[in-house]
């Protein structure tokens, strides 16, 4: 009898004890999961919000540890924006013309020397005549040494060159957009002549004569292309090309292999009298 009590005790006391860990485990599982369910509910609440204007005056002074570490770096950059690469024997300017201005003109030519080559490697096709806006082209340049500096003020974007295909009745909205716009948008490529009343007159690309039969390719920026300020410029467009070029670097380029900038605010739009 005692043998069997005292083998019985010991199945009670394992029976008990297993219970009272499960209920333990249940509680604790039980506990853990309000925890969660409350932090979950206050994850992405915005409690509160303050502000406060922060002046930025001559009362914030310098601090002379990271003047000195970004010092070089400052004077690497000012000396590569700073170096000559080219001289303008006169200013270049963006309204000394009635429908163009010298510094459109330039930019709208550069655009055209510059990327006709990459899209010819990548396309097999020629650039037909580019299309710029006014606002794009951000300063004008002095007479005197042109230098890198004066690339980023002219272009300040990260705009890059791109190649859209237009049908010739896309086209033809694009120049009716462009010859009847008050603003002097850059062209190269392309002679416009309208009437008083901006009705075209005559078109000429590349020296030929405007036919509504064919695609042509228009070279401009990724700013237009993607929607840009205006509803105008390129509503309709067959295929478009990446240049993988930004137009500041195809600035930068050029300047580098011209000694003197030429550039002249001609009649490639007119209006007749």
């Amino acid at each position: 009898m005692i043998f069997t009590k005292v083998n019985n005790l010991p199945r009670r006391l394992n029976k008990d004890t297993h219970v009272n860990n499960l209920k333990f485990k249940q509680f604790v599982v039980f506990t853990t999961f309000c925890f969660f369910m409350a932090c979950k509910t206050n994850i992405g609440k915005l409690v509160k919000i303050e502000g406060k204007n922060i002046p930025v005056d001559t009362a914030i002074t310098q601090t002379d540890s990271i003047v000195s570490f970004v010092e070089p770096y400052r004077k690497r950059i000012n000396e590569v924006l700073d170096s000559t690469l080219a001289y303008a024997p006169k200013a270049l300017l963006l309204n000394d013309g009635d429908r163009t201005s010298s510094m459109g003109n330039l930019m709208a030519d550069i655009v055209l020397e510059q990327a006709a080559p990459i899209f010819k490697s990548r396309s097999g096709n020629q650039v037909d005549f580019v299309v710029l806006n006014a606002g794009g082209v951000r300063s004008i340049i002095s007479q005197g040494y042109v230098t890198a500096r004066n690339a980023y003020e002219v272009m300040p974007f990260e705009n890059y060159i791109e190649v859209v295909e237009l049908s010739g009745s896309a086209t033809r909205q694009l120049i009716n957009f462009v010859a009847k716009s008050p603003r002097r948008h850059p062209v190269s490529g392309i002679e416009i002549i309208t009437n008083q009343d901006r009705s075209l007159e005559t078109v000429n690309i590349q020296g030929r004569p405007f036919d509504e039969n064919r695609n042509y390719y228009v070279a401009t920026s990724d700013y237009l292309v993607n929607g840009g300020p205006s509803v105008g410029f390129f509503d309709e467009m067959i295929s478009r090309t990446a240049t993988d070029y930004l137009l500041r670097n195809a600035i930068i380029d050029y300047l580098k292999k011209v000694d003197t900038l030429k550039a002249e605010a001609d009649d490639r739009i007119k209006i007749l009298n």
